[in-house]
């Protein structure tokens, strides 16, 4: 199967001069790194040519590294069912790069981008209707960044005065508390009875 892949990855690679900065076989899969400037050429390629026919576009995901310069990365997983082959493929972006839509080749993107620009902020040029898809129009963030707060900003809840949903900043009722030997992440600093006979 790898054989197969990396025949295939050489193939892309030469059909793409230039558009495609590297590939990979991990794991069994085929893996292509691009750019923002090159996603259309690369997928377009991808579904038409006669070795490739990734004609399904089966998801489209954003992750998240806050430490790098391009924060993010954008990846394509498509499906080509005539070859019974996946490939993946990878962009880095960050909150201010326009990553060109594809729902112009694959009209399944159109969700899976709004979805990614929902949860972590990524930008999407020339899509039809970019707008919150998972979380309320009001929400403010993109939960799925890694420095949005486990608490969020805001908290809704039904007002029965006003007799609508209100939104408020979201207030602790108590601090956070230090529950020890609870979880099975952390020990606790003192020997629990029957320990000293682990020890001995």
């Amino acid at each position: 199967m790898d054989e197969t892949l990396n025949e295939l990855g050489e193939h892309i690679a030469a059909g793409l001069s230039g558009a495609v900065a590297s590939w990979s076989v991990v794991f069994g899969d085929l893996t292509l790194i691009t750019d923002a400037g090159h996603i259309r050429e690369v997928l377009r390629f991808l579904r038409e040519d006669g070795s490739c026919q990734f004609i399904c576009l089966l998801d489209i995901a954003g992750v998240d590294y806050p430490g790098r310069e391009q924060r993010f990365e954008v990846v394509y997983h498509l499906l080509s069912p005539g070859q019974n082959t996946r490939v993946r493929v990878k962009i880095a972006a960050d909150e201010d790069t326009q990553v060109p839509s594809v729902t112009n080749l694959f009209p399944s993107a159109n969700w899976y981008e709004r979805e990614a620009f929902d949860l972590y902020g990524i930008l999407f040029s020339d899509h039809p209707d970019l707008r919150r898809i998972l979380t309320d129009y009001g929400f403010a963030g993109h939960p799925l960044r890694k420095d949005f707060p486990l608490t969020g900003y805001v908290e809704v809840r039904y007002d029965d005065e006003k007799k609508r949903v209100v939104y408020e900043p979201v207030k602790l009722q108590q601090e956070f508390r230090n529950f020890d030997f609870l979880s099975p992440w952390e020990g606790t600093e003192y020997v629990l009875p029957g320990d000293e006979k682990a020890e001995g």
